[in-house]
């Protein structure tokens, strides 16, 4: 198992144990997930992708709803 095979599947262990009741325990867990994607070939993503995703997601915390304005 490569390194970047390692970083992925501790990411993702994280995000499964931090994912609860809370959105704020969800939210942290959406976020982790997202980083895991950068060691994860099959997926086409790079920091500025989840640099958006992760801003996206507070956005939609902080309006408190997917709506846009």
């Amino acid at each position: 198992m490569s390194h970047s095979d390692e970083y992925r599947e501790l990411l993702r262990e994280v995000a499964e144990d931090v994912r609860g009741d809370s959105s704020e325990s969800e939210q942290l867990a959406a976020i982790l997930y997202r980083v895991s994607d950068l060691y994860d070939e099959e997926e086409d993503t790079d920091p500025q992708d989840v640099y958006r995703n992760v801003k996206t997601i507070f956005e939609i915390k902080d309006r408190g709803t997917l709506a846009r304005d």
